[in-house]
C-alpha cells in the first residue's frame, strides 16, 4: 500500500497546487520512488470522446510514475467551471466526504512509496451545505501540504489556512512557494522570510515562474525528502 499520503491545498482556488503537485511527483521519481496522485473532485472538465475530462487530473497522471484509469484519478468529474457544491448540485450529484474517503483508500490500498491527494479551491471549499473539503483529509488523519502563491495577501492567507489545518488535527507537512505571475511581487524576499520564520514547518521550494510551466524541470526547485522521513 502507499507509504506516504499527502492532502494538497491551497490558500485560495488558482494558487499553481496541481502544477505543484506534479513538480513534487517528478521530484519523487527522481528520487527513484512510485508515485500516485488523485483529484478526487474536479470542476471545469472538458467534454471528450471518453467522457469528461478535466486538465488538472491529466496533468498528474502524466506526473505520476504508475498508471490508473482516468476515474481513478477524478473520480468525480464535473463539467461547469465552478464551485463543487453548486457544480455537483446542478448535475443532480451529492458530494460526500465519505465518498471521497473512500475513493481515497482504495488508492492508498495500492502498491507506491507516495500518493498525492489534491483538493479543490482552498481548505474550507464547501462539499455539500454540511461539509467542507477539509473532511476528507480529517477523516483519513492525512497530513497537509500547503501551496502559498507569491502574491499581495498571502502572508495572511497562508497564517489562516496553517492555522485553520492545525485546528482540525491535522499536520502541515510542509509548503510550496509558487510564482503565479511573471514579474515578481512587491517586497518578495521580504515576504518569503516572513513565511519561513512563521509557517513553523519545512518550505520545501520556491517555484520560478514559466510561460509553459513544465513540472519536471520546475521538480528541480524542490526538496521533497521531508515528505518521505519518519
Amino acid at each position: 500500500m502507499a507509504r506516504k499520503s499527502y492532502f494538497v491545498t491551497g490558500t485560495d482556488t488558482g494558487v499553481g497546487k496541481t502544477l505543484v503537485s506534479a513538480a513534487i511527483l517528478e521530484a519523487a521519481a527522481s528520487l527513484g520512488k512510485r508515485t500516485l496522485a488523485m483529484k478526487p473532485v474536479a470542476s471545469g472538465c472538458d467534454d471528450t470522446p471518453d467522457g469528461l475530462r478535466n486538465e488538472d487530473a491529466l496533468i498528474l497522471m502524466e506526473a505520476m510514475s504508475e498508471s490508473l484509469a482516468y476515474d481513478q484519478v477524478n473520480p468525480v468529474a464535473l463539467k461547469p467551471a465552478i464551485a463543487p457544491h453548486v457544480a455537483a448540485a446542478q448535475a443532480g450529484r451529492q458530494i460526500t466526504a465519505e465518498r471521497l474517503v473512500g475513493f481515497c483508500r482504495g488508492l492508498q490500498m495500492r502498491p507506491a512509496d507516495l500518493l498525492l491527494v489534491e483538493g479543490a479551491g482552498g481548505w474550507r471549499v464547501p462539499l455539500n451545505d454540511r461539509e467542507t473539503y477539509a473532511a476528507m483529509p480529517v477523516a483519513l488523519q492525512m497530513p497537509v501540504i500547503l501551496v502559498v502563491p507569491l502574491k499581495l495577501g498571502c502572508i495572511n492567507h497562508a497564517l489562516l489556512t496553517a492555522e485553520a489545518i492545525r485546528r482540525d488535527g491535522l499536520t502541515v507537512a510542509g509548503w510550496v512557494a509558487n510564482r503565479p505571475e511573471a514579474e515578481a511581487m512587491d517586497c518578495e524576499q521580504e515576504t518569503l522570510e516572513y513565511l519561513i520564520n512563521h509557517l513553523e514547518t519545512p518550505c520545501m521550494g520556491i517555484l520560478p515562474w514559466q510561460d509553459s510551466p513544465d513540472p519536471r524541470a520546475l521538480a528541480a526547485s524542490l526538496n521533497v525528502h521531508c515528505l518521505f522521513e519518519n
